[in-house]
């Protein structure tokens, strides 16, 4: 073998391992990533149960109900509505900033009921916190005007 071939195949084998160690933590990583959703793109993809998804919009008025730790709220985008239900470590972890007509981004596992068990509730902090695609959605709808709050 010469020189050159032995450096090419050194090279080769290189790609080989980076490319496989680059699989593999890609694969290691496919449950711990949540896909960002608004209620009315989850009606439209048909989310299967058990899938791991990133909800964002606003919790609607009147939904909210708060009982033997445990809280229930549907977050919506002024078309569809998404039922939330955080038990345990999450309705401990509520932020202060969480009440109805309030932007929110919930994660959790989309439950074969259609509901989602929340495992984290980001609330928004101001008008600048809220994602960008959830944001769009409301502008479509006419419901977000900035700088005012939304109702």
């Amino acid at each position: 073998m010469t020189r050159k071939s032995r450096r090419l195949a050194l090279i080769a084998a290189a790609l080989v391992v980076i490319g496989c160690a680059v699989g593999l933590g890609l694969y290691a990583m496919k449950d711990s990533l949540a896909l960002f959703l608004t209620p009315a793109e989850m009606a439209e993809k048909h989310v299967q149960p058990g899938t791991r998804v990133r909800i964002g919009g606003l919790v609607e008025a009147g939904s909210v109900v708060r009982a033997d730790a445990s809280l229930r709220f549907n977050v919506t985008d002024g078309t569809k509505a998404i039922a939330v239900d955080c038990p345990g470590a999450c309705f401990a972890n509520v932020p202060d900033l969480f009440r109805e007509g309030q932007g929110v981004v919930v994660e959790g596992v989309l439950g074969p009921d259609g509901r989602i068990g929340g495992d984290q509730i980001l609330a928004k902090h101001d008008e600048r916190y809220m994602p960008r695609e959830v944001v769009e959605s409301l502008k479509k709808q006419g419901r977000w005007q900035e700088g005012a709050n939304v109702k």
